[in-house]
């Protein structure tokens, strides 16, 4: 889950709030193992795609994979395409280097960081094809709706990042949330609806179904996806 942080006098915008937790000893042993070859360094700045994956493919980008396992089945089923995923909850990442070896994936990086922060220093401009952000913290309690990532100077960072024709995902079982990412994304400068004015797009066949989705699908919770591409 990717969630957001207030902080500072001018307010600035987190991607999350800090979670700690200790890693299992596979998690910890599988990070030891493949972090410094799958792993991205804050500090390291900003990141010549074609270096960091030693080939010329769009990129996709997650922000927040949790315990990394859709990020990690869908960078399987598109050995075509890269990807990088940003989650600062340690033993979600010490899981998805588990998945990259298990699955020997070349195609997915991640760090472990603020996404705003990698944002901000490590990726240029106009250099992605996909942000894809999938249940983010709703913060469903009205008092704390300001604290949703889903808000227009956030999306606007997003729209620096994406190729003109790229598309940013987003996915929510909150229907309250859907509703405001609706309204966010609806006056977004730069952005085209690929549904239509208002309307939520179907889930795309490259979004796995994860365990939570479909738990919240057996208890009857419906789950909303956006699709909007940039278009200026």
């Amino acid at each position: 889950m990717t969630e957001q942080l207030q902080e500072r006098p001018l307010r600035r915008i987190r991607s999350f709030v800090l979670r700690t937790g200790r890693m299992t000893e596979g998690q910890k042993r599988a990070y030891d193992l493949h972090w410094p070859s799958k792993g991205l360094l804050l500090e390291n700045g900003l990141q010549d795609f074609s270096q960091v994956f030693g080939r010329e493919a769009p990129v996709a980008l997650e922000i927040g994979f949790g315990m990394g396992d859709s990020l990690a089945t869908m960078a399987a089923a598109a050995p075509d395409q890269d990807f990088i995923g940003v989650e600062v909850h340690s033993p979600g990442v010490g899981r998805l280097m588990h998945l990259i070896d298990e699955a020997e994936l070349e195609n997915l990086r991640a760090y472990c960081d603020d996404a705003v922060e990698v944002l901000e220093r490590c990726i240029a401009d106009a250099s992605l094809s996909r942000v894809q952000i999938y249940f983010p913290d709703p913060w469903h309690k009205k008092r704390h709706h300001k604290r949703r990532l889903i808000q227009s100077p956030f999306v606007q960072m997003l729209r620096q990042k994406l190729k003109i024709g790229g598309v940013l995902h987003l996915a929510t079982d909150w229907e309250n949330y859907a509703e405001h990412m609706m309204e966010v994304m609806g006056s977004a400068e730069g952005f085209s609806n690929q549904a239509g004015d208002g309307a939520f797009s179907p889930r795309p066949d490259y979004r796995p179904v994860t365990k939570f989705e479909k738990r919240g699908e057996r208890l009857g919770h419906g789950v909303w996806d956006l699709l909007f591409e940039r278009v200026s």
